[in-house]
């Protein structure tokens, strides 16, 4: 194995079989020796900066009815909220004071948020913070929304590709959604310009080492800006309510793998992986992550954006959240830094 993963270090590239052997033999002895080439390859990129994204998650009414997902249509638990223009725009004034500089707008497919609605609060966050970077995490759109919300001034867009395998992925959503639009959107994406983030759940149901080292191979010719994954966690008023969830342990190990497969890349310790572990967040920065996304949605809406069960930091106030991440961080060896945190080009 240690052969295997000094060729990733050197090649960034292996096979799906040779993936898939390092995801089927992984132990702790691996992980170590992963996690020191990771660290070291984004210290020589990123030194000991973690990006900040401000999230403002401004709805949880969604058309989709993905199985694992808390906030799916037929969720008829789920109290549903949607923020408006002026409670958007306050988030992203109150994140600016606090020293965001990139604001991710994160929600449900809602047919509300039309292009034009959208394209206006692009445009007015812009107008308020030019300084800024706007991502979008909206969901499946058109190509014309998409080039739309370009133009109106979003830079970057997160759409997980869930699975990299069209089986697993028909496991996981209803026949209304398919792997095919999934992959076409993220590659309309990257024609459009925008930095562009995709990823996937450690964990989730039927998933398999080889469906894991698809994903890798994937992400390896796909070579996206950003990249989010975390441990799948069930939500009790979904079909997966009694699937296990992932683990803290494998999601690191993989974004070691990820550090070394893309060198620049943008790469999150989630929300998820802190919730599954109190120390998470912490365990993904040391294992390559340089990115964490503390929220700046009002907080009498936090519980309600409900993906799965038992989400962190849903009661704290952003000056809160802002804070908390930063000591932790610093207590870790890292420090937040305040700027757009652009992807960087291999060095």
């Amino acid at each position: 194995m240690r052969e295997l993963i000094t060729k990733l270090s050197e090649t960034h590239s292996l096979s799906v079989e040779e993936y898939e052997a390092i995801i089927s033999n992984r132990n702790d002895e691996n992980a170590r020796f992963l996690r020191t080439l990771a660290v070291e390859t984004r210290r020589r990129i990123y030194g000991n900066a973690v990006y900040v994204r401000g999230l403002i998650e401004i709805s949880n009414i969604c058309k989709n009815d993905c199985y694992y997902c808390g906030i799916r249509r037929s969720n008829s638990e789920c109290e549903r909220y949607r923020l408006t223009r002026e409670e958007i725009m306050a988030c992203s004034d109150e994140g600016y004071e606090l020293g965001f500089r990139t604001f991710v707008l994160q929600g449900g497919e809602d047919s509300y948020f039309s292009d034009e609605i959208l394209g206006r609060i692009v445009k007015d966050i812009k107008s308020h913070h030019p300084d800024c970077a706007i991502t979008l995490s909206m969901g499946e759109r058109s190509y014309e929304s998409y080039k739309f919300l370009r133009e109106c001034g979003a830079d970057r867009y997160l759409l997980r590709h869930e699975t990299a395998n069209p089986e697993h992925y028909a496991r996981l959503h209803p026949s209304a959604m398919s792997y095919e639009n999934r992959i076409k959107c993220l590659r309309e994406l990257r024609e459009l310009g925008y930095q562009v983030g995709c990823g996937f759940m450690v964990g989730s149901p039927y998933q398999t080492a080889r469906n894991l080292a698809e994903d890798l191979k994937f992400i390896e010719d796909f070579k996206p800006e950003m990249c989010g994954i975390g441990p799948f966690i069930p939500h009790k008023d979904t079909p997966f309510k009694d699937f296990p969830a992932g683990t803290a342990e494998m999601t690191c190990y993989l974004l070691s793998v990820i550090r070394l497969i893309h060198p620049p890349v943008l790469l999150p310790a989630t929300t998820a992986l802190g919730t599954i572990n109190p120390i998470g967040r912490e365990m993904g920065i040391m294992a390559g992550a340089n990115v964490v996304m503390p929220n700046l949605s009002p907080v009498k809406v936090r519980k309600k954006y409900e993906l799965y069960d038992n989400k962190i930091c849903t009661g704290e106030e952003s000056a809160q959240c802002r804070e908390c991440l930063s000591n932790r961080m610093r207590k870790i060896g890292y420090e937040i830094v305040v700027d757009r945190g652009d992807a960087k080009r291999a060095l």
